[in-house]
Order: C-alpha cells, then sequence, then structure tokens
C-alpha cells in the first residue's frame, strides 16, 4: 500500500465522491480512479460498491479507513516534527558538564535558546571532569564540557573537541585598599589569603608558578573544586580569589547586588584550559550544532580564545 492510495481512499471514504476527492487532494478523477483501483487489486477484495450514481464502502472498508487514518496521521506528526528539527523549533540535547559551568552558564544559554522552541527538550548532568570525559568518548552525550587534560583531549578516535584558554581574574571585596590599583599583581597579594581551585588543576599549578617567579608569598587558605564557592570566602573578607571570566559572568548574573565584589584583571597571566567535547560516533543534529555555536559565541564574549 501507496501513501497516496491511502489518501485516495480516505478521502472517497470521508466524502463519498471521486470528484471530491480528487478536488481535495489537487489531483485528477483518473488519477484517484486509477489508485482506487490498484489498492483493490493488492488486497484482493472490492472496497466500493456503486449504487445510484454513488460509492458504497463496503463493511471491511471501514476498518481498512481507521488503519489508514492511523498510519496518515502518524506521517503527518512525522513531517510535522520533521520540520519543525529544520526550523530548529524542536528537538533534545544532552549535555555533561564540570559542575562550574552547570550552576548558571549553561542553564541561562539553554533558557535562552529554549524560549522560542516550545518543543525542545534539555537534559543537563553535573559530573567531574574525568567522567565528563568517559560519558562523551562512551557517547553517551551530545555534548561536554570539561576541564582540558593533556592526552585526553587530543585523542580524536572517540571525541572531537574545540578548546579555550582563559586569563584568571582577581575577585576582591569592593572595600578593600587593592581597589586603588588597576591591575593586581603577584606582589601584591604576597602573603595575603588566596582562595584557589584544588591541587593538580592547571589553574593551580599555574598561580603556583606565577607566584614562585614572582618570588611572592603564596598564601593558600581555600581550595575548592569548582570557582564560584571562592566568592563567599571573598564577600566575607577571608580571602582574595583568582577566578576565570565564566565564575565572574555567573556571580553577576546571580547576584542582585554585585557590587560587593570588585573584579580586576590579574598580571602574569593565570591561564587555564577547557573544552567542549563531542562524541566522534553520535551524529550531531541541527539543533545541537546552533546550541554549540551559541555557547561557543558566549566563551568568546567572556574572553576566551579558541585554540587550533
Amino acid at each position: 500500500m501507496k501513501l497516496n492510495q491511502m489518501q485516495a481512499f480516505q478521502e472517497i471514504m470521508l466524502t463519498g465522491s471521486v470528484s471530491e476527492a480528487a478536488r481535495n487532494l489537487h489531483r485528477s478523477q483518473p488519477a484517484i480512479s486509477a489508485s482506487i483501483a490498484t489498492l483493490e487489486n493488492e488486497l484482493e477484495m472490492k472496497l466500493f460498491e456503486r449504487r445510484n450514481g454513488r460509492l458504497h464502502p463496503v463493511p471491511e472498508a471501514h476498518y481498512l479507513l481507521q488503519e489508514c487514518s492511523e498510519l496518515l496521521g502518524r506521517v503527518d506528526t512525522l513531517r510535522q516534527n520533521m520540520k519543525g528539527i529544520k526550523a530548529l523549533k524542536s528537538g533534545k540535547l544532552e549535555i555533561v558538564t564540570m559542575p562550574g559551568p552547570s550552576v548558571f552558564l549553561l542553564p541561562e544559554l539553554i533558557a535562552n535558546f529554549a524560549a522560542d522552541k516550545p518543543a525542545f527538550e534539555s537534559e543537563l548532568m553535573s559530573r567531574s571532569s574525568e567522567v565528563v570525559y568517559q560519558l562523551v568518548a562512551a557517547q553517551q552525550f551530545d555534548l561536554g564540557i570539561a576541564d582540558y587534560m593533556e592526552g585526553k583531549t587530543e585523542d580524536t578516535s572517540l571525541i572531537n573537541s574545540q578548546t579555550f584558554k582563559f586569563d584568571c581574574i582577581a575577585a576582591i571585596p569592593s572595600d578593600d585598599p587593592l581597589n586603588q590599583y588597576d591591575i593586581l599583581t603577584p606582589e601584591l597579594l604576597s602573603g595575603k589569603p588566596v582562595a584557589t581551585l584544588y591541587s593538580g588543576h592547571e589553574a593551580f599549578e599555574n598561580i603556583t608558578r606565577v607566584f614562585q617567579e614572582s618570588r611572592a608569598n603564596l598564601n593558600i587558605r581555600f581550595k575548592t573544586r569548582y570557582f564560584i564557592p571562592h566568592f563567599t570566602y571573598v564577600e566575607k573578607g577571608l580571602a582574595y580569589g583568582m577566578v576565570d571570566p565564566i565564575a565572574m559572568d555567573s556571580y553577576r548574573s546571580y547576584k542582585s547586588d554585585s557590587t560587593s565584589i570588585s573584579f580586576k584583571p590579574f598580571y602574569p597571566s593565570i591561564g587555564y584550559r577547557i573544552s567542549i567535547l563531542r562524541p566522534a560516533f553520535r551524529p550531531a543534529s541541527l539543533m545541537i550544532e546552533a546550541f554549540q555555536k551559541e555557547l561557543c559565541d558566549k566563551l568568546m564574549r567572556l574572553g576566551g580564545q579558541l585554540l587550533e
């Protein structure tokens, strides 16, 4: 059975007329009649009896109408869904990310992306960077965000990646005397309590190196898994924070009064890298590609440099 046969049959059942069916389907009457004749030959049974110039369906035709209506309805739904996908109005996006971006950056991006897409769905999971690599390599998520990890990011057999480099920013209390300086240095923070990421993280290694090269005393008071908790220590005057622009942007988003913390450039730069990961064997839909572009644009607006 072909779609055009089912459409012709359905219209005749609903209108009781070949001419009206042809008009509704924008086809000729001979074409409609030929479709019904071919359908009857394939089924090896008559579907209509002609009496007094009109077509009357046999009892079995009513069962066929129900089945055809369901099938045609599903085809129409499929057609509309595919149009929605092409127009980026529907689809599903599954993201796994290290903790930091999961708190504010990604929910805000997803919310803005979904605002005009009522059929759009998303799943956002937070895991350690190590687990993010594992899950994306296992082709279980559409998109992953993780700290750059030497060796894993370059392995393109299971993962495709884009890597961005950021420079950390100093977060200090707004009433702190250091606000008189446009740029902070290791010498200005020498001996003062500092919040950093955990030992072994690229940002931790770089801040340690920069202070050593400047012969400044790095006084680490607090270590965290990601940057956002630093703001609590800074607001309470317990430490100075060294955060990335993503965390700074998140703080300004969730804090209605963000004037209690000032953000200052730091020199020499304390760089670190993050990677956007895609599964190599899980084809990306137009929806995923569009969202990834918006994510990359956002990272570049925050000062991220896309590395080749």
